[in-house]
């Protein structure tokens, strides 16, 4: 017969018998609903959010040559247009000695810019940081082809 551990020796004594086994269990349950709670609870609200994505038709995107490949930009415009994006602007970044490509987002949009960069088979997501032209702002998506 296994022996009960303290807490099921006190609970034995009203009728109720705990073994370690089950203790461990159930500690090892509220770790595991602990941590994850206090995962989620370290997120920012847009990330734990499960609101339905906006649709490819509502969705711009300003694509910015970043790498000095005459076409790069325009290339990846029509291939996000055939996505079903509503429009895909192309011109040139400002500097074109971008590494590699990346998508960049306006606040409310990171799951959209998820999906973009699956979309370009881009792999690098952040956050747009700074000030927007306003020619731009209709824009709340960002992808630079880099090298």
């Amino acid at each position: 017969m296994e022996h009960a551990h303290p807490i099921g020796r006190a609970l034995s004594s009203r009728g109720v018998t705990v073994t370690r086994p089950a203790v461990l269990m159930t500690v090892a349950l509220f770790a595991v609903i602990a941590f994850a709670l206090l995962h989620q609870a370290g997120k920012p609200a847009a990330a734990r959010s499960t609101a339905p994505l906006k649709p490819r038709s509502q969705t711009s995107v300003l694509v910015l040559n970043g790498n000095g490949t005459a076409g790069a930009a325009s290339d990846m415009s029509t291939r996000l247009l055939t996505h079903g994006y509503r429009s895909a602007f192309a011109t040139d970044a400002k500097v074109m000695t971008y590494a590699r490509s990346l998508v960049l987002f306006r606040r409310g949009w990171a799951a959209e810019a998820r999906r973009l960069a699956k979309d370009a088979r881009i792999r690098t997501v952040a956050p747009l940081d700074g000030p927007i032209p306003a020619a731009d702002a209709q824009y709340p998506l960002v992808a630079i082809i880099g090298h």
